[in-house]
C-alpha cells in the first residue's frame, strides 16, 4: 500500500509508566504511520536509588517523539511522577501545556526554576472542561486521588474513544474536591469505550482503598491523645491529608508549622485555588522555636527517609528551627514506597534514639489510605466503562500482568500488558503491539541530563564497589623513573593481617617493575604506560582484595 493509501490508525505508546510505578509519559497517535499526529499525556519523573549514586531524579528519554508532529502536552494531575519532567524535557518538545489551575500553578513553578517559564504557553482548562487538539477531542473527567484536581481523560477520535484514567480511587468523602463523576463514566460506557488505559498500582490488594474522611477522624483521635510536640510526616502533595492534619491539630489546641520547601510550595498552590481555607495562619520559623511544645504540630516533608528533607534533619538534630526529643511524637501518615524501606528504617531508628514515639499505618491503620484503586474499585470502574480493550499502566510487570488477568476475569474482550516503548494499535482491528521504539531513561546528574549508560555514572558505580587507586610518578628524558612512586587509595580496606599501607607499598613495587620492564618505544608513550600500569594494578588488586578498582595514573615528565 502506498503512503497515500495508508489507513488512519489510533495508537498508544508509553515511554514511561509501564513496567514501573512512576515516570509517566504516554503518547497517543492518530493518522497513517507516515503522518501521525501525537498528544502527550503527562511527563513525570522517578527518583534515584542505591543503583544510581549521585542521581536524585530520573526522567524518560523523549528521543522518539522529538521532531514528530506533537499537538500538545496534557497533564492529568500534579504529582511528580506526572509533571516532574516538564522542566527538564519541555525544551525538546516545545508545544503548549494544558492543565487545570492547581496543576498549572505547580508547573509554572517548575518552569520558573528551569528558567523557561516565559517561553511556555500554559493553557488552563477548567475541571470538567473540553479541549480539541487536531483529531483528539478531550473531556476532563473528575476523579478522586491524593492530590487536588485529579482528572481522567475521555479522548474521542474518529476511530473510537479512549478513557485514560490517570491515577484514581473511589472516595465518596474526598475532603478536597468533588467525588468521582460516576455518571460521566457511565455515560462514556453507554456511548462505547474502545480502550481504557488504567492505573494498576493496587491490583493485588483486595477491597477498596478507603476514604480520606476516615483518616481525618483517626488523626483527630490520635493527635488529641498526645502530649508534647507532635510531628506528622506525609506527602506534601496530599492536600486533603494536610487539611485533615491541620484541622485535627486545631481541634486539640495546636498551631501548625510547616517544615520543608514542598510543604510551603503545595500549601501556596492549594490556597491559590481556594483550598485550605478557614484555618489559622501557619507558625513562622521564629514562632515554632518559642511556642510551648504541647501547642505545636509540625507538618514535615521526608516521610520516605529522604536525607535532606525536614524530618531527617529533625532526626539528626540539625534542623535550624525545630527539634524532637524525649516525650515527643512522630506520626507517619504515608505508605512505604518500595525501595525506601532501609532509609525509612534508619530514619525511624534515629527518632527512636531521641526518645520520640513513632506511629505508622502498621500499628494505627486508620492514619493513612492509598490514593490508588484496589481490586473492588477496579471491578466497579470496568463495570461503569465497559471497554473493549484493557491497557494496564502505572505498575511494575507483575502489576500489569495481574491487571490483564483481572480484566479477562471481568470479560473484557481484549487486554494487553505493555512495556515502555511498545506501540499498540487500538484501532482499526484487534489491539496488538505493532512496533517497539526506544524508551530509555535520562539521569539528572549535576544539573545535566545524561544517558543512563553514561560514562560518569558507570565509573561512579564501579568506584562504589571496587574502590579507586591513584598512582603518580615522574620519568626522566629517557623514560626512567625519576621519583618515588606515590600510591593512594579510596575505598580499599586494610586490617592487622594486611595493613593498607603495606598493600600500597606492594602495589608501588608492582608499578616499578612495570615501568622498568617497558620497551624503549613504550617509554615515550604516556597512554601505553597508563594502560600497562592499570592492567598490573587491577590484577594485583584482584589477588589482594578480590576487587578491580578504577586506576588513575599520573605520569610526569622531568
Amino acid at each position: 500500500m502506498s503512503k497515500k493509501q495508508q489507513a488512519d490508525e489510533l495508537v498508544f505508546l508509553p515511554l514511561g509508566g509501564s513496567d514501573e510505578i512512576g515516570m509517566n509519559l504516554n503518547l497517543y497517535g492518530y493518522g497513517p504511520e507516515h503522518a501521525r499526529q501525537w498528544v502527550i499525556v503527562d511527563m513525570g519523573v522517578t527518583f534515584g536509588d542505591l543503583s544510581t549514586p549521585g542521581v536524585d531524579v530520573i526522567v524518560p528519554d523523549p528521543s522518539f517523539i522529538e521532531g514528530e508532529n506533537v499537538l500538545g502536552i496534557v497533564l492529568t494531575h500534579a504529582h511528580e511522577d506526572h509533571i516532574g519532567a516538564v522542566g527538564w524535557l519541555w525544551s525538546r518538545i516545545r508545544v503548549p501545556i494544558y492543565a487545570t489551575p492547581f496543576t498549572a500553578y505547580l508547573v509554572r513553578e517548575k518552569l520558573r526554576d528551569a528558567g523557561i517559564l516565559d517561553e511556555v504557553e500554559i493553557i488552563e482548562v477548567p475541571l470538567g472542561g473540553d479541549l480539541k487538539l487536531g483529531p483528539f477531542e478531550m473531556t476532563l473527567v473528575t476523579i478522586t486521588h491524593s492530590i487536588p484536581e485529579p482528572n481522567g481523560l475521555a479522548i474521542r477520535t474518529p476511530l473510537g474513544t479512549v478513557l485514560h484514567t490517570g491515577d484514581w480511587k473511589i472516595d465518596d468523602q474526598p475532603i478536597t474536591g468533588a467525588p468521582t463523576d460516576v455518571d460521566a463514566l457511565r455515560r462514556l460506557g453507554d456511548e462505547g469505550v474502545l480502550a481504557m488505559v488504567c492505573d494498576s498500582t493496587n491490583v493485588f490488594v483486595e477491597g477498596s482503598a478507603g476514604s480520606e474522611e476516615g483518616v481525618r477522624e483517626a488523626m483527630t483521635r490520635l493527635i488529641g491523645e498526645l502530649r508534647g510536640r507532635v510531628a506528622v510526616a506525609c506527602f506534601a502533595s496530599n492536600v486533603a491529608r494536610l487539611d485533615s492534619v491541620i484541622r485535627a491539630a486545631e481541634a486539640s489546641g495546636r498551631r501548625v508549622g510547616l517544615l520543608g520547601r514542598s510543604m510551603h510550595r503545595i500549601t501556596a498552590a492549594a490556597r491559590h485555588v481556594g483550598l485550605l481555607q478557614d484555618i489559622q495562619p501557619f507558625l513562622t520559623d521564629a514562632e515554632i522555636r518559642v511556642f510551648p511544645k504541647e501547642k505545636v504540630l509540625l507538618l514535615c516533608t521526608g516521610s520516605q527517609g529522604e536525607p535532606r528533607a525536614a524530618l531527617s534533619r529533625l532526626a539528626e538534630g540539625t534542623h535550624p528551627h525545630a527539634s524532637l526529643g524525649q516525650g515527643d511524637h512522630c506520626i507517619f501518615s504515608s505508605r512505604v514506597i518500595p525501595g525506601n524501606e532501609l532509609a525509612i528504617g534508619r530514619l525511624q531508628d534515629k527518632l527512636a534514639d531521641r526518645g520520640v514515639r513513632l506511629y505508622t499505618e502498621k500499628d494505627h491503620p486508620g492514619i493513612h489510605v492509598s490514593g490508588h484503586p484496589c481490586r473492588e474499585e477496579l471491578r466497579q470502574m470496568y463495570g461503569w466503562v465497559r471497554p473493549r480493550i484493557a491497557i494496564p499502566t502505572h505498575g511494575q510487570r507483575r502489576h500489569l500482568v495481574e491487571h490483564v488477568n483481572l480484566a479477562r476475569d471481568l470479560q473484557v474482550p481484549e487486554a494487553v500488558a505493555m512495556r515502555n516503548g511498545d506501540m499498540v494499535r487500538l484501532a482499526p482491528g484487534r489491539a496488538e503491539i505493532i512496533d517497539e521504539v526506544p524508551a530509555g531513561r535520562l539521569y539528572v546528574d549535576g544539573g545535566m541530563l545524561v544517558p543512563a549508560a553514561g560514562e560518569a555514572l558507570r565509573e561512579r558505580r564501579h568506584a562504589s564497589t571496587n574502590g579507586v587507586l591513584i598512582v603518580s610518578f615522574a620519568l626522566d628524558g629517557k623514560g626512567r623513573l625519576a621519583s618515588d612512586i606515590d600510591m593512594r587509595s579510596l575505598g580499599l580496606p586494610g586490617d592487622e593481617t594486611l595493613p593498607l599501607g603495606d598493600a600500597l607499598d606492594d602495589l608501588a613495587e608492582e608499578v616499578e617493575r612495570v615501568v622498568e620492564g617497558l620497551k624503549r618505544e613504550e617509554r615515550d608513550d604516556d597512554t601505553a604506560i597508563e594502560h600497562a600500569v592499570a592492567r598490573r594494578l587491577k590484577k594485583a588488586s584482584q589477588r589482594l582484595w578480590d576487587r578491580r578498582p578504577i586506576v588513575e595514573t599520573v605520569v610526569l615528565r622531568v
